[in-house]
């Protein structure tokens, strides 16, 4: 997927995953019930941040890794009909 926008130092762009639909017994979930999706995609990933000393620290993700984040992590955007997610390093919990 090309995406057009360019993270800055240590921040990365989610695209999260779609709600769930209907619980794991079949119950149809209405939109107002549904929560927002904890994990997504790295679509794009910043150079790194600089230490205190002056050196960059890459960051640990690239693009196609599929991750956890924290329920309000990150701010919402929508660029090209998509919405994504542009957070810094630190907000992601894990790799999957």
């Amino acid at each position: 997927m090309a995406l057009d926008l360019k993270p800055l130092a240590d921040r990365v762009i989610v695209l999260p995953a779609a709600a769930e639909e209907k619980t794991k017994s079949g119950i149809i979930i209405p939109d107002t019930a549904k929560e927002k999706p904890q994990r997504g995609e790295v679509v794009a990933v910043g150079e790194g941040k600089i230490s205190d000393q002056g050196v960059l620290v890459k960051s640990q993700l690239s693009v196609g890794d599929q991750v956890l984040y924290g329920k309000y992590a990150g701010t919402e955007i929508t660029l090209d009909g998509a919405d994504y997610l542009i957070m810094r390093e630190s907000d992601i919990l894990a790799i999957l």
